[in-house]
């Protein structure tokens, strides 16, 4: 009996550690979910994992010069990032689990109708919806709402001459989270001079992200979805649907993030 009390008492602690800081790391990690913190996170370990091999094959020069690198790079990640860092730590425990990350149909039927109330009255509109790559940061750069979406919410958002008409909406997790939201233009320079800052904008985030974005223009009404760097113009109620329903099912095919930026017209 002493000895199987023994065992349980020596188990107990590193068994208790392991889980604790299993733990940590894990809240840690959904909560830098997302952000650029995670990218060069992703890097470090391949860094590290290369680095282990390095040193089982015993090739000491490049071992040595790992090593230095390594140790600066550590540095350089909490200096450059400490500010993802710092909110990683403040929001622990403000997570929402088991929450899908892709939107209902229902949510998908209530973007279609605003989008296209939007487009009649030619009201230019950005609206981002999140996939698998978080747009926390963002979401940061808006006017935080955490509401259910609806057509009247989103079409009153974009009214001309309001506070946040100018700026785009993030729906994450069948709710919109924030508008005004500033979203990166893109760069390319292949991009038709046509397009307006809003048309770049959604090209811009998809570029960056696997969200999908669709824009409305405020000169023609004409609606566009933008996804991995490609936008399709002129879409019309049923065709946004349906693009909607592919994009934003589990598992879709997508295009590759580094495919060449191209524009494709809805056929008629």
């Amino acid at each position: 009996m002493e000895q199987v009390v023994d065992f349980i008492l020596g188990v107990w602690k590193p068994v208790t550690e392991i889980a604790a800081m299993a733990i940590i790391f894990y809240y840690m990690l959904l909560s830098i979910r997302g952000t650029l913190a995670q990218q060069v996170l992703k890097g470090i370990i391949i860094f590290f994992v290369a680095f282990i091999l390095i040193q089982k094959l015993h090739l000491e020069t490049i071992n040595w010069i790992l090593t230095k690198v390594f140790a600066i790079s550590i540095i350089g990640f909490i200096i450059i990032f400490q500010p993802e860092l710092r909110r990683a730590l403040a929001h622990i425990g403000e997570k929402q689990f088991f929450m899908s990350m892709y939107a209902e149909e229902a949510v998908i039927d209530v973007l279609v109708r605003a989008v296209s109330g939007l487009s009649k009255k030619k009201i230019g509109a950005l609206i981002a919806i999140e996939r698998e790559v978080g747009l926390k940061d963002y979401i940061e750069s808006g006017i935080p709402i955490n509401s259910r979406a609806s057509e009247e919410l989103i079409q009153t958002i974009f009214i001309p001459n309001t506070p946040l008409h100018d700026g785009g909406v993030i729906i994450t997790n069948n709710r919109l989270s924030a508008a005004g939201c500033l979203f990166p233009l893109s760069s390319n320079p292949t991009l038709s001079k046509t397009l307006g800052t809003r048309h770049r904008a959604a090209i811009g985030l998809s570029e960056e992200t696997d969200a999908v974005v669709i824009v409305v223009s405020e000169e023609t009404g004409s609606i566009s979805v933008a996804s991995n760097g490609v936008l399709t113009r002129d879409m019309d109620d049923a065709r946004l649907k349906r693009a909607l329903l592919n994009l934003l099912e589990p598992g879709s095919n997508k295009p590759p993030k580094n495919s060449r930026l191209f524009f494709r017209k809805s056929k008629r």
